[in-house]
């Protein structure tokens, strides 16, 4: 009996310790995988999430997307970065947006400073969800086909565009129309502390336009790249269509999303900030959507109907 006990003793520390050990282990990437607690994803307790965050330092400029910049690679084998360019736009953005939701996953956005003006709205829903958000000129024009001049007031009008339809600064985040620069505009952005990013690899969405071969196109080159940052358009009628089955493929597969944010916020230039005022022509960005102040409470009844005129 009094040897009962003492195994019993010793079975009970050696199970105190072992979890000990287990609290005070540090929690590491690797064993959390890409699974997201039910918790954390309401619904879905088999989502994609999102596996780790990431925090950039945009001084001088780095760039990222093996395109263009290979110095700092920083996904490991099987991770993502989900990214979108030419929204915000109506229909589209917000697909986008409930797809990335319905799996508690998280995508770096690259909007265009006209459309941020025209849809100031969809603009911070993107925000609301915890997205990152960029810029991508104000025109979306080529800028390796401008003058340094012209090409840098893209640049900035954007970056002022985005600021003023989300009423604070986004981050130092840029990315080239048709992913077109110069060695000149990159040595421009380093001087105003904004990351360019390229891809890993180009969909090519914005050329294909069907679900099924968006998701092919997508799932193929990163099967083929093992990693990746994704250029995809929220734009893109066909990709808000196809979004939802690429998540879940992506899942499937094993891959994992990275999240990446800026360690501080993209500083605009008061010129472009006060030519994007004088853009919105006394208008406010921060107005609400105009269904919401206005609205059409009878559509049929002539004048003659509602005043009985002439009875």
């Amino acid at each position: 009996m009094r040897l009962l006990r003492h195994c019993v003793f010793a079975i009970a520390m050696v199970f105190v310790a072992s979890s000990a050990r287990a609290e005070d282990a540090p929690l590491t990437t690797g064993s959390l995988g890409n699974a997201t607690p039910t918790a954390a994803c309401p619904g879905n307790p088999n989502a994609l999430g999102v596996s780790r965050t990431v925090e950039i330092d945009t001084a001088s400029g780095p760039g990222f997307g093996s395109l263009h910049f290979k110095n700092y690679d920083f996904l490991q084998p099987g991770e993502v970065v989900l990214t979108f360019d030419d929204g915000p736009w109506p229909g589209t953005t917000p697909a986008v947006l409930s797809a990335l939701a319905a799996q508690c996953t998280k995508a770096l956005f690259f909007p265009i400073g006209e459309h941020a003006l025209w849809h100031p709205e969809i603009l911070k829903q993107v925000a609301a969800a915890g997205h990152t958000i960029g810029s991508h000129t104000w025109s979306h024009v080529y800028l390796a086909k401008l003058p340094a001049d012209q090409a840098q007031q893209e640049i900035e009008k954007g970056i002022s565009a985005v600021r003023a339809a989300l009423g604070q600064p986004e981050a130092p985040f840029f990315r080239f129309p048709g992913l077109s620069f110069t060695p000149e505009l990159m040595s421009y952005l380093g001087t105003r502390n904004v990351s360019a990013f390229s891809a890993d690899f180009d969909s090519q969405d914005f050329k294909i336009h069907k679900p099924d071969l968006v998701i092919a196109s997508v799932m193929t080159k990163l099967q083929k790249s093992g990693k990746g940052i994704i250029l995809m358009h929220d734009f893109q009628h066909g990709t808000s269509l196809a979004l939802p089955e690429i998540l879940k493929q992506l899942k499937a597969n094993g891959y994992r999303v990275v999240q990446v944010r800026a360690k501080t916020p993209v500083t605009t230039l008061a010129q472009y900030d006060e030519e994007v005022t004088k853009q919105l022509g006394g208008a406010s960005a921060d107005a609400k959507p105009l269904a919401s102040v206005v609205r059409t409470i009878d559509s049929g009844a002539t004048f003659n109907d509602r005043f009985s005129v002439g009875r």
